[in-house]
């Protein structure tokens, strides 16, 4: 079996397309792989990490925002556009896949319609709540749309083929949350029996997340009965240490750990009572699958405002509560967790309700729709 896989530009679009070749490699050790990614981008050192081949074509967006400067950058999109359509089917000559599989990047488009007018089966997974224009013109073109929930469903156009698989996880998120597992977290973290609160805002961080932390962290400090792990990220962190110390607040004393980067999210996730995050896809499928309540500060900088759709599925049924960034302050970030942390029963039925959300056998399910489309 040959298969290729699409899809880059962030580990939103790559992680997921890694997740989805390894669990069809672990069924189909003879497959033969080959991704297909945009030049100059993560995926050209992710990928070959991985031990997958991978090549590559310029593809960018387009600028919505209209400049001279970006009406240039345009004529090049337009231009990109036409020489990817061309390498697109010279890839898919060449290697001759059974199937193509995307998860999103503007690398996906190209592609994907190309391999679709070769009658090539073409899946295209979305990570996110509301999919993007790609998925829909893929979708309307014959590509089958695997998706991350079914509140998605109702952005997708009538009559086309989606399916609900969720979000492939990383091994650490696919068991049951315990009390016996959360204690074991708790213990390894070195923390206490008070309420764990678990916030950051990405690996580079979030300007106006951190400024509002450093507020609820002073009030927090003050009154002794919280917990805090707090990822800054490495974006603001000189920054963040400055004004911290300024107000006398501890890196790491007396429950409060302010990190530049958590590499240990599925420990620090497992031990929390409370999660303050963006809402990033993998995040939002994350939280569900360790069962924990959340606070959710979508980014107003992504496409089609896409984070708060994926916040909203959160919201909707019980899981979450949702602040947008034009409303985030100290006060009212810190007026929310006091709002969850100080009503033991309504921070069990979040948690609950999150729980319910969650998707743990996604590569089963993506996989068993490989073995459909392909007839094994």
């Amino acid at each position: 079996m040959r298969v290729l896989m699409t899809g880059g530009g962030t580990a939103g679009h790559i992680n997921p397309a890694l997740a989805i070749a390894k669990s069809i490699q672990k069924a189909y050790p003879d497959t033969e792989f080959l991704f297909v990614g945009a030049d100059g981008k993560m995926e050209t050192r992710l990928v070959p990490a991985a031990g997958f081949p991978i090549k590559t074509m310029k593809v960018q967006g387009f600028y919505r925002k209209i400049t001279p400067r970006n009406l240039v950058r345009n004529v090049g999109t337009v231009v990109h556009m036409l020489t990817a359509s061309h390498v697109s089917a010279g890839i898919l000559r060449e290697f001759q896949p059974d199937i193509a599989i995307g998860t999103g990047g503007y690398v996906c488009g190209p592609i994907l319609r190309k391999a679709l007018k070769m009658d090539i089966p073409v899946l295209v997974h979305e990570a996110n709540a509301l999919p993007g224009i790609t998925v829909k013109t893929l979708a309307r073109e014959g590509a089958t749309v695997l998706l991350c929930s079914e509140d998605a469903q109702k952005h997708l156009p009538e009559g086309v083929h989606s399916i609900v698989t969720g979000n492939p996880l990383r091994p650490e998120f696919l068991h049951t949350p315990t009390p016996e597992k959360k204690r074991a977290a708790r213990a390894a973290l070195g923390v206490d029996d008070r309420p764990l609160i678990l916030s950051f805002g990405g690996s580079l961080g979030a300007a106006r997340i951190n400024e509002a932390m450093i507020g609820v962290l002073e009030r927090s400090r003050k009154i002794g009965k919280l917990q805090h792990i707090h990822g800054v990220g490495k974006a603001g962190f000189k920054q963040a240490v400055a004004t911290l110390k300024q107000k006398e607040i501890p890196l790491n004393e007396n429950g409060i750990s302010v990190r530049e980067y958590i590499d240990d999210m599925p420990r620090c996730m497992a031990a929390a009572d409370l999660i303050i995050s963006r809402c990033g896809a993998m995040t939002l499928s994350e939280i569900p699958a360790a069962g924990k309540p959340a606070i959710l500060i979508p980014s107003p900088y992504v496409a089609e405002n896409h984070q708060y759709h994926n916040a909203m599925t959160l919201v909707r049924h019980g899981a979450a509560l949702c602040i947008e960034e034009k409303d985030l302050t100290a006060d009212s970030l810190w007026e929310a967790i006091l709002s969850v942390t100080e009503h033991p029963d309504k921070l069990a039925q979040m948690a609950e309700n999150a729980e319910k959300l969650a998707i743990r056998d996604a590569d089963e399910r993506i996989l068993a729709v490989v073995r459909d489309t392909l007839k094994l």
